[in-house]
C-alpha cells in the first residue's frame, strides 16, 4: 500500500495544485469575467429596449388596428385595388429604367477614376438627403409645361407632367441612388487580376463585363435592385407634386393612404401594412442573401 507523504508549503510559496488542468485563482478569474459579460450584455440590451421599442410599438398599432376580416374587405375596395396595380405597375417600370441606365453610371463610378469622381458620386447620392418635397419641385420646374423641355415635348403632343409617366420619373429620381450605389460598390470589389487575366486569355470588354464583372457583384446588383424598388414603392413626397394624386391615374399606395386618412382609415390602414409587409420582407431577404454569400 503506498504512503501518503505530506510536504508543507513554505510561506510565500505558490501552491501548484491544479482542478480540472487549471489553477484554481484561474478557474475563479475566469469565472468571474463569465458573470461580468453577462452583466454587461444584459445591459447592452436594457439600454437598446428603448428604441427598439420605438420601432415595434407603431408597427404593433397598425397590425391591432383593424381584424382581418376588415383588411380583407379593404382588399375589394376599387380604389385601394387600383392603387396596388398603379404602384406596382410603375414601380417595376421605374426598376427597369434604374437598371438599364443606372448600371452603366455603377460602373463607372465603381471601376474608373476620374477629376470629377467625388462630384459625380455626389450629386448621385443627393436624392437620398434631399427632401422628396424639393426633389418634386426640381422635376416639376425641370420637365412641366413652362419649362423649355416640357414646352418642346408639349409640342410633340408629349405631356410629362400629372400623368404615369410622371410617378415613374419621380420613382426613377429617388430610387435609382440606392441601385447605383450598392451597384458601384460591388464593381469595384471585382480584383484587377481577374480582369487582366481575362483580358490575356482573349475577352473583350463586354465579355469581360458579362462573365466577370457581373457575376462576381451579382450580390450587389440584387440587393441593390431590390433597395430600389422598396423606395420607389413607398416614395410620396416627389410623387404628389409632380404627378399629383388623380385616383385611378397617378394614385400610388403611398398617395392612397395620406386620401384614406381623411375618408377611410381603414384602407389606409390596410395599404400601410401591405407595403410594411413588403418592405420587411425584401430587407429579410437582402439580409439573409447577402449572409449567405458571405459564407460561401
Amino acid at each position: 500500500m503506498t504512503s501518503f507523504q505530506f510536504q508543507p508549503i513554505e510561506p510565500g510559496q505558490r501552491r501548484s495544485q491544479r482542478e480540472n488542468g487549471q489553477d484554481p485563482e484561474t478557474l475563479l478569474g475566469e469565472q468571474y469575467l463569465s458573470r461580468v459579460e453577462r452583466w454587461t450584455q444584459r445591459m447592452w440590451w436594457l439600454a437598446a429596449l428603448p428604441m427598439l421599442a420605438f420601432f415595434i410599438l407603431p408597427i404593433v398599432a397598425l397590425f391591432s388596428y383593424s381584424s382581418i376580416g376588415d383588411l380583407l374587405i379593404s382588399l375589394q375596395d376599387p380604389s385601394v385595388r387600383m392603387a396596388i396595380a398603379i404602384s406596382l405597375r410603375t414601380t417595376f417600370f421605374s426598376l427597369g429604367l434604374i437598371i438599364l441606365f443606372g448600371t452603366p453610371l455603377a460602373y463607372l463610378l465603381g471601376r474608373r477614376h476620374f477629376s470629377l469622381h467625388k462630384a459625380v458620386d455626389s450629386l448621385v447620392s443627393l436624392p437620398i438627403v434631399l427632401p422628396p418635397s424639393t426633389a418634386g419641385l426640381a422635376l416639376l420646374l425641370a420637365l412641366g409645361r413652362q419649362s423649355p423641355i416640357g414646352e418642346f415635348l408639349d409640342n410633340m403632343g408629349i405631356t410629362l407632367a400629372f400623368t404615369g409617366a410622371a410617378v415613374v420619373l419621380a420613382q426613377v429620381f429617388i430610387a435609382a441612388p440606392y441601385y447605383i450605389t450598392a451597384a458601384a460598390i460591388g464593381f469595384a470589389g471585382v480584383e484587377n487580376e481577374l480582369i487582366q487575366a481575362a483580358q490575356l486569355d482573349g475577352a473583350n470588354s463586354w465579355q469581360v463585363f458579362r462573365f466577370i464583372v457581373i457575376p462576381i457583384s451579382r450580390l450587389a446588383l440584387i440587393s441593390g435592385a431590390v433597395l430600389a424598388w422598396s423606395r420607389a414603392l413607398g416614395e410620396f413626397g416627389a410623387t404628389i407634386i409632380f404627378a399629383g394624386n388623380f385616383p385611378g391615374r397617378t394614385q400610388t399606395m403611398p398617395m392612397a393612404i395620406y386620401l384614406g386618412f381623411e375618408i377611410n382609415l381603414t384602407n389606409a390602414v390596410t395599404l400601410s401594412l401591405i407595403l410594411i409587409l413588403v418592405s420587411f420582407t425584401a430587407l429579410l431577404a437582402i439580409k439573409t442573401l447577402i449572409s449567405r454569400g458571405s459564407q460561401k
